[in-house]
């Protein structure tokens, strides 16, 4: 997975992100090119039009609307069908990108988490990335950022990994 939050979880409101941190954006490109994205519908119709498909990734959208087109993705109807496809295309690191609902779905059978950690509270949000249980999960990368006049939060790049075992 790959998700920047807020201290409280929040990632966005009507299908636009709380925040603007380029360097997060960045991290999110070299973090996800090359490989699978798989985001819910929702997601993909927030995406500006000129980034839909996001470019160097093969998009997977998954979507219960029967015949729902996507042009330049994949459409699937269920997590499990990305996950297949993605594992039948020898994708070594399928990164689900959103949104809430989809974290929330892809969890269990996450083994790894890209989150930036923005610090800052957002009251006004109407979608969330699950809690990660501390005991299932460790972190196994850190690299801290500072408020700046390019970025507003000071925000950490954190890498999760579940626990073996």
């Amino acid at each position: 997975m790959v998700v920047a939050a807020s201290e409280n979880n929040a990632i966005g409101l009507k299908g636009k992100l709380l925040w603007h941190l380029p360097k997060d954006m960045q991290f999110f490109k070299d973090v996800t090119e090359g490989h699978y994205v798989l985001m819910g519908r929702k997601s993909w119709e927030a995406l500006p039009p000129k980034f839909r498909p996001l470019p160097k990734r093969p998009n997977v959208v998954i979507t219960r609307q029967p015949g729902y087109e996507a042009t330049g993705a994949t459409v699937v109807p269920t997590i499990e069908a990305g996950v297949e496809l993605a594992r039948q295309n020898a994708e070594q690191e399928l990164m689900v990108i959103g949104g809430g609902e989809i974290y929330k779905q892809a969890l269990p059978v996450t083994n790894k988490v890209y989150l930036t950690r923005v610090h800052h509270v957002f009251d006004e949000a109407d979608a969330y990335f699950p809690e990660l249980n501390e005991g299932e999960w460790e972190i196994t990368s850190t690299i801290k950022h500072t408020a700046d006049e390019k970025h507003r939060y000071s925000f950490d790049f954190l890498v999760y990994e579940r626990k073996k075992g």
